[in-house]
């Protein structure tokens, strides 16, 4: 399954728009509330010159990038949680995604109105973070009915949960998030069955106007303070000049960037920053001339675990990996001088996979 961020915020903070950009799925965008009424899901490639590159030298018949797949549901507005707006019907979408990307609207344009007289982003993340917390705190209070329910029966076997699932409710009620909560690892394990929206990683959009690029102004200042009291991170973009931009050629778009000084495109800066919020990596492998893959993966996984992303017989009859990186596969010329230099390594069950590696799984089929 691809990597799946959630992008959640108020209505008319370019939700949408950025999804659009991102995915290229011309979601409906509209300069009024509520625009989205069905939850928008599209995928998209990761960005990676280094799989290209890799191509160029192989000339496989196929390219097959590694992807990330994005949902956008209603904008949140105050009440969700309680009925109020659309948002709180879609919620249930986003909670299995592993990720939360909050846009958060930092342009003004009176053509666009906000859903306050004043646009505070501070206050706007508020907001949001208020509706995700008392939906956490309706999912915990409905797994506590059924929790003591059962332990009428059986009250030993769950008085662990029971407390664990009160002092949750009691955090989450002083406005507390779930990520934010020290716990054992059973009560963690307990935790990830509840899938609650105020544990899951978190990594903020601004959305900016095109006359603020590159830096973003005072109101990205903003959202920077709250996201460094949590820890989090904030990619700057334009979505509407990114969802142009995505429809130009890919050559005449990065020259404009180049030319502008905007940088990387706003997918590439928001998948690198999804990659470093949840450890992620990635690999590539090769088929002879057939293709050239990439595959994200969890840092620190073992070889076997990565031949399991590629096929499980892989894993099962794991022998051992070729394992060549990408710089000395670059600086080499090519996987025959990569393997005379004595740079294409035979690595074996306890090898940890390392970003841009390439590599052959040797395996006994089932």
């Amino acid at each position: 399954m691809s990597l799946q961020i959630g992008i959640v915020g108020l209505p008319n903070v370019g939700k949408s728009t950025l999804f659009n950009a991102l995915t290229r799925a011309n979601a409906a965008v509209a300069s009024y509330p509520f625009t989205t009424i069905e939850r928008n899901v599209g995928v998209a490639e990761v960005p990676d010159q280094r799989l290209w590159d890799i191509a160029a030298m192989v000339k496989p018949e196929r390219v097959v990038p590694t992807a990330i797949e994005f949902v956008d549901i209603a904008g949140l507005v105050k009440g969700a949680s309680h009925g109020e707006g659309l948002g709180n019907q879609f919620l249930g979408y986003i909670r299995n995604v592993d990720a939360v990307a909050m846009v958060v609207r930092c342009f003004h344009d009176t053509q666009v109105p906000h859903v306050t007289v004043e646009l505070d982003p501070r206050d706007d993340i508020a907001v949001v973070d208020l509706e995700l917390l008392l939906a956490d705190l309706a999912t915990v209070e409905r797994w506590l009915e059924k929790v003591r329910s059962a332990a009428k029966a059986r009250p030993k076997d769950y008085a662990a949960e029971l407390a664990f699932l009160e002092e949750l409710r009691h955090r989450l009620e002083a406005g507390d998030k779930a990520a934010d909560l020290t716990m054992t690892d059973k009560e963690a394990e307990m935790l990830r069955e509840l899938n609650l929206l105020t544990a899951k990683p978190r990594l903020y959009v601004a959305n900016v106007g095109e006359e603020d690029l590159p830096e973003g102004g005072e109101l990205v200042t903003a959202v920077a303070e709250v996201a460094a009291v949590e820890g989090a991170e904030v990619v700057s973009i334009c979505a509407q000049l990114e969802m142009e931009l995505a429809d130009w050629p890919p050559e005449e778009a990065a020259a404009y960037r180049a030319e502008t000084g905007l940088g990387e495109a706003g997918l590439k800066k928001l998948v690198e920053a999804s990659y470093r919020l949840l450890n992620l990596i990635t690999f590539f492998t090769t088929t002879g001339g057939k293709e050239v893959r990439a595959w994200t993966l969890l840092r620190g996984t073992l070889a076997p675990q990565a031949a399991g992303k590629v096929h499980s017989d892989m894993e099962r009859g794991f022998i051992r990996a070729e394992v060549v990186s990408y710089q000395d596969l670059m600086a080499s010329g090519s996987f025959a001088v990569a393997k005379q230099g004595g740079l294409l390594r035979l690595e074996g069950k306890e090898y940890v996979v390392q970003d841009g590696d390439i590599i052959h799984f040797r395996f006994s089929p089932s």
